[in-house]
């Protein structure tokens, strides 16, 4: 874990070596103040030398100015490595992310990867601005207070050394109670940024079905039980500050008793009693410092821990040692593939599915819910390796192909619709940054999506609200479907992306892909019968299976699923899910609503 998280110092090592190095200087001026001092008191005050008092004053404002700098400048160096620590550690995390396969996502919940980016980030940038300052500066300052107590008078110093004997045992204690509690805390932030996270963005639900006092009894939840674990912690952490302050006014008072003692029988001079007594509180607060640093570390160790676990989680995917780098045509095959999420899970997700799609066809794919559609279109782009079997497109398995080529050639537009904060015209430029505006307005002509942003105020230039929010069902949809034609891709897939459409709208859109991209094979996942009866072939999904495959006439009399779910729609409504208890009387109104 160590090794990871420093191995992301990279160019700050220069600023992380210069700061202990400012603080060690600091602490060696100091160390020779009490003793300037005492000299003063010795030879100066008491002797009633002016002439000394101004030199051993002189002495003391140089070393003081040096102090003052070697301070500032540890703390700029310090600031700059930790600053930079902490850029390098966020960078090297959402670098990681974005390898990740859709498998490895699932590993890791949204919120607990903004906690790891964000709050678990802040903590290791202070704990090691702390290490860098305090944990060279406090155990130096100790080590170097403590010797020259003992140059002075060892039997005084012998209590400074049973004092630091006794705050070391007390933090060590404090620190191992309190350590798991801190790494329990971090878990619950992840539930706290969960639930903050899932209500911003279904407001609009919450809303509708007046919920908001559940959603904040919720939150309250997840704030009272990160605030019970750190109470938790915070009891063991608080008896930090009594022990100290019992550590160093019983210093202080014993050692204040045995120099009195010893001024009196001539062994101890005055002035080295105050250096004595300057020494005591370097030492202790020395430790003070110490005690500290480990609190933060203690928190911060937790945090190590989880960003160390995305640093090395690595991609469940890559590419091969020589990648094909084209793909001849859209062609796709599926040779006996079976599929699981996850590694002996048990039964597979998809069982032994055989096809072969030519190049330029629309394939329609139906079946209810859990029937393994997207699973199934989701091999082709590689978002999944498969269990057994291979998936080829154009005639080369996927896994062969260079990651990137392979998924600038299929495009994908997904169940759940994404559009970014921008413009309508920076969101269709993901599908092609170099895409000209006439090129965008012509795969918005294709997807039907034209006509709407003509009529906005700003057309192409309109601003998209975060999540699209400022768009409609059907209007995101359109969207998307355009951005992914900008790809100019040899295989479209569309998986459910013109639900939120209205039938005839949908109809032109199907219309255009078979006169504008007759090249490109298309894949149209829809649970409406009338969204994919004009296809070439059509493909009947049940429990991970292929139960049908075959034109629109031979399904309906060869597939019984299929006609079933051809019956219910034409007769008098519903979608595939829906089981059809009693058909209407004849000349019932079916079809669908747009949203």
């Amino acid at each position: 874990m160590l090794k990871t998280i420093l191995g992301q110092v990279k160019e700050y090592k220069k600023a992380s070596i210069l700061t202990p190095v400012f603080m060690i200087l600091e602490v060696l001026v100091e160390t020779v103040l009490p003793l300037v001092m005492a000299s003063m008191i010795d030879k100066g005050v008491e002797a009633g030398n002016i002439g000394h008092i101004c030199l051993m004053g002189g002495v003391m404002a140089v070393l003081a100015v040096a102090g003052l700098a070697a301070g500032v400048l540890g703390g700029k160096y310090g600031a700059l490595a930790s600053t930079g620590f902490a850029r390098n550690l966020r960078k090297a995390m959402y670098a990681n992310i974005q390898t990740f396969s859709f498998s490895n996502i699932d590993k890791f919940s949204t919120a607990g990867l903004v906690t790891r980016l964000t709050t678990d980030v802040t903590n290791l940038q202070n704990a090691y601005q702390m290490v860098l300052r305090m944990f060279t500066r406090a155990p130096s300052n100790l080590i170097l207070a403590m010797t020259m107590a003992f140059l002075i008078n060892a039997k005084i110093a012998s209590v400074y050394l049973a004092a630091v004997v006794f705050l070391s045992v007390c933090l060590y204690f404090i620190m191992t109670r309190a350590h798991k509690y801190f790494r329990q805390v971090f878990s619950r932030y992840d539930a706290l940024n969960a639930s903050v996270q899932e209500n911003v963005s279904a407001i609009r639900v919450v809303k509708a079905y007046v919920r908001e006092d559940h959603e904040i009894s919720r939150f309250q939840k997840a704030c009272n039980a990160l605030y019970v674990l750190f109470i938790q912690a915070e009891k063991m952490v608080v008896l930090n500050m009594p022990l100290m302050s019992f550590t160093v006014y019983g210093c202080i008072l014993l050692i204040s008793w045995l120099g009195a003692h010893m001024i009196v029988g001539g062994t101890l001079t005055t002035g080295q009693l105050m250096s004595l007594l300057t020494y005591c509180m370097n030492i202790l607060m020395s430790l003070m410092m110490v005690s500290m640093i480990f609190v933060m570390v203690t928190m911060s160790t937790a945090s190590a821990e989880r960003i160390s676990e995305v640093l090395n989680e690595k991609a469940d995917l890559a590419d091969p040692e020589n990648p094909v780098m084209t793909i001849r045509d859209g062609s796709i095959e599926f040779d006996h593939v079976s599929f699981s999420y996850r590694k002996n899970s048990g039964e597979p997700v998809l069982k032994d599915i055989n096809l072969s799609i030519r190049s330029g066809e629309t394939i329609g794919i139906l079946g209810s819910t859990g029937s393994a559609k997207s699973s199934l279109v989701s091999l082709i782009s590689r978002l999944y390796d498969v269990s057994e079997g291979a998936v080829r497109v154009g005639g080369v398995d996927v896994r062969d192909y260079h990651m990137e080529t392979l998924r600038n050639e299929v495009s994908v537009v997904l169940q759940k619709n994404v559009l970014f904060s921008g413009t309508i015209l920076e969101n269709l430029r993901w599908g092609n940054k170099d895409a000209t505006e006439e090129e965008c307005r012509q795969a918005c002509r294709l997807a039907c999506a034209d006509e709407f942003i003509q009529r906005m105020p700003d057309g192409y230039n309109t601003y998209i609200e975060q999540g699209g929010s400022n768009v409609s069902g059907g209007q995101k949809q359109r969207l998307c479907i355009a951005r992914a034609l900008l790809k100019k891709p040899k295989i479209l897939i569309l998986d459910d992306s013109t639900s939120a459409v209205d039938t005839a709208t949908d109809a032109q859109i199907r219309k255009a892909f078979a006169q504008e991209i007759p090249d490109t094979t298309k894949l149209i996942i829809a649970q409406r019968i009338a969204s994919i009866r004009d296809c070439d072939r059509i493909i009947v999904m049940e429990n991970g299976v292929v139960n049908g495959f075959g034109t629109h006439d031979e399904l309906l009399a060869s597939n019984a699923i299929y006609r079933e779910v051809f019956e219910s729609q034409t007769g008098g409504g519903g979608d595939f899910d829906e089981k059809r208890l009693e058909l209407p009387p004849a000349g019932g109104k079916g079809g669908e609503e747009d949203e």
